[in-house]
């Protein structure tokens, strides 16, 4: 009797575990349904969803814009791993696995590998305005990749890394971006005349890297992109940097709401003219704080003007002497007395001895984009002293 009742126990819990199973299942479509409402401006198509315990596999999938009405472009199979349900309706994916690309067009050949985003956090909710209503991913890599053209890598990258990381108290986001061994083949370049003009300038390839940092503050809308760098040795480094305000979540939500509008709108042209003037009323929302873009010098002038010199007969030290004279004539042309003495200082300064190049937008505080917009059509050389620009040359680190 004993053993009888062991027995039934021991069904009863086989039973039960198996029930249990199929009832906490992963439901695969409800996943990429949650993943399409959380992109804001393209959704998932996978032709099949196939579940595994906690992997997920989206077979052939497609993405495609949520504006257009074409078919969308193939990325193929993504595999989802260690997927669970977070207790809110929502997900969290330890790592998803993108396929290799391997596409050729017109004889040019795009490859990349390891394909990856790491530790994502798919919303139950898309419709509150929070961080926690978002798609988040904390990391992700690319790389390497590479275009070959005629049987030759015209374009090589080592890796691509980008992360993102929540503030304290969910006040925003930090994000970083960067790109290493960036490598170029200019002497590929078909154009005879261009092709001349880079032997003598001794830019026959590049090999650089990309870095970018930056952080949104979403009580404020505050983007701040502290720096975009694009450094290539003995060319130079080129950095750009902007801060502006009013991109909240609640302005991301419009935004979300707008192409989802116009995805169901079957009247695309109507659709793309009443999304574009609803843009334009959302970017009022928008303030202008300060902007930069600077030129680090690493040779390449002087071998520019050495070349254009030569051109002309005489050397790269005379052409030079030669510009000085023409800026104050050109920048008289562009009809933004605030800043004309300002540019032909900078400019000579330069010519003279190229380091580096800035031009930079600071103005005593924020501009509405609306008066932007007003001033560059009412009265464009009004738009330096608008926005505070200023232009400097050779400043100190």
């Amino acid at each position: 009797m004993k053993n009888i009742r062991s027995l039934r126990y021991a069904l009863a819990a086989a039973t039960v575990l198996g029930f249990g199973g199929n009832a906490f299942a992963l439901d695969g479509n409800d996943l990429v349904a949650k993943i399409n409402a959380g992109l804001q401006s393209a959704k998932l198509t996978p032709a099949s969803v196939e579940v595994s315990g906690s992997t997920v596999t989206l077979k052939g999938v497609k993405v495609q814009p949520l504006e257009g009405a074409s078919e969308g472009g193939a990325i193929g199979d993504v595999v989802l791993n260690n997927v669970e349900e977070d207790g809110s309706g929502g997900y969290t994916i330890e790592k998803a696995a993108f396929n290799n690309v391997d596409m050729t067009n017109d004889g040019v050949t795009l490859t990349a590998s390891d394909i990856a985003l790491n530790n994502i956090s798919i919303p139950g909710d898309v419709s509150k305005p929070s961080l926690d209503s978002m798609i988040f991913y904390e990391t992700g890599h690319v790389g390497p990749a590479k275009i070959v053209k005629g049987g030759a890598e015209v374009l090589t990258l080592a890796s691509t890394d980008f992360s993102m990381s929540k503030m304290d108290d969910n006040a925003g986001l930090e994000f970083e971006f960067g790109a290493t061994g960036l490598k170029a083949d200019l002497s590929k370049v078909e154009d005879p005349k261009a092709k001349e003009t880079l032997e003598k300038i001794k830019l026959t390839s590049l090999d650089g890297e990309i870095h970018m940092a930056g952080s949104w503050e979403t009580a404020s809308g505050t983007i701040d992109l502290d720096s975009i760098n694009v450094d290539f040795k003995d060319v130079g480094a080129l950095s750009l940097a902007f801060n502006l305000s009013g991109y909240t979540l609640e302005l991301v939500k419009s935004l979300q709401e707008q192409m989802k509008a116009l995805e169901s709108n079957p009247n695309k042209e109507a659709a793309q003219q009443a999304a574009g003037l609803a843009m334009m009323g959302l970017a009022q929302q928008l303030t202008f704080n300060s902007a930069s873009i600077s030129f680090d010098d690493a040779s390449i002038t002087s071998r520019v003007l050495d070349y254009v010199g030569s051109e002309q007969g005489m050397s790269g030290r005379q052409f030079a002497q030669s510009l000085k004279g023409m800026v104050p004539i050109m920048v008289a042309q562009l009809n933004i007395p605030d800043l004309q003495n300002a540019i032909t200082e900078a400019v000579n300064t330069y010519l003279d001895d190229p380091k580096n190049l800035t031009i930079s937008a600071e103005p005593e505080k924020g501009v509405p984009f609306p008066q932007i917009i007003g001033a560059a059509m009412g009265a464009p050389q009004t738009l330096p002293k608008v926005l505070g620009v200023t232009v400097t040359a050779n400043d100190a680190d």
